[in-house]
């Protein structure tokens, strides 16, 4: 059975992702946003790039390359390719462990020792936003109006999602009923909307990890770093979680998805015990 596109182009024509092809990929997708492809995820690769050549008509990978490499229309069509290799699995209170540990242990731990002082929590690549919007749900029922999130991400697309914030009733599956009735509003069509004062304390900026000295962010209380580390070979996460240790205040607390990472060490930071997570803590001395 043949598959065309609305231009008409045979999507069987399409040719198999070389060796040649798979490492130029792999390069500029590591020279620009830090994702290193692993030769098992090469049908991954292939099957995003075959699936946006289809739609704009292109049936050759040099000149598919080429095109997103070129000024002008490369740089949307960069954006737009790295939307769909970028993987979006995300959910509200996604990984559970990981903010009882919030709960239990790092919230308490600051409202001990922070006084009066502003609580700030990074989402690192939060894709749609709902990492942050947990984080801020949290953090508003433990802390009061003392606190504000940054969610970052590399996808313009999926920013915009967040910055918006209306999910489908499916999507707030993950959210204590008392939340959803807190901190959603229902617009119809089975859409739910996030609060506009939730929204007021999340802002959503796109960000490249990979120059972290491009964001000025200081004095973190809270990095949530989950699900991101894996796209990255060993030496880019120690790179990327040494610098992120440089931007926590004393006491601020790293968490990592469980198994992103197993031998990071740093001078300034401590292991933090909790069952299920992965987390690290800045020594209060340092």
């Amino acid at each position: 059975m043949e598959h065309k596109t609305a231009g008409g182009m045979d999507a069987s024509a399409l040719p198999e992702l070389d060796d040649a092809q798979f490492r130029q990929w792999n390069e500029l997708l590591e020279s620009r946003i830090g994702i290193v492809i692993p030769p098992e995820r090469r049908a991954f690769l292939a099957t995003g790039l075959r699936t946006r050549m289809r739609e704009i008509g292109c049936s050759d990978y040099q000149h598919y390359f080429d095109l997103v490499r070129s000024p002008g229309r490369g740089v949307p069509e960069w954006s737009v390719l790295v939307d769909r290799l970028t993987v979006h699995e995300t959910r509200f209170f996604r990984h559970q462990e990981s903010f009882a540990l919030l709960r239990e242990q790092v919230l308490p731990d600051f409202a001990e020792r922070g006084g009066e002082r502003v609580f700030h929590a990074w989402s690192l690549g939060c894709a749609s936003g709902e990492e942050a919007y947990s984080l801020a749900m949290l953090l508003d029922d433990e802390l009061g109006a003392r606190f504000g999130v940054m969610g970052t991400d590399v996808s313009q697309p999926a920013l915009a999602i967040a910055r918006a914030g209306r999910y489908r009733a499916r999507r707030l599956e993950g959210v204590p009923e008392s939340y959803r009735a807190r901190y959603f509003e229902p617009e119809g069509d089975g859409l739910y909307r996030v609060s506009e004062a939730l929204r007021q304390r999340v802002c959503f900026s796109r960000h490249n990890v990979q120059h972290l000295e491009r964001f000025r962010l200081q004095g973190l209380d809270l990095v949530f770093c989950q699900n991101m580390l894996i796209y990255f070979e060993r030496a880019t996460r120690t790179r990327i979680l040494d610098g992120l240790a440089g931007r926590l205040a004393p006491g601020g607390v790293i968490v990592i998805g469980p198994g992103e990472v197993l031998s990071w060490t740093h001078p300034e930071m401590e292991r933090i015990r909790f069952a299920n997570t992965l987390a690290f803590r800045r020594r209060a001395d340092t």
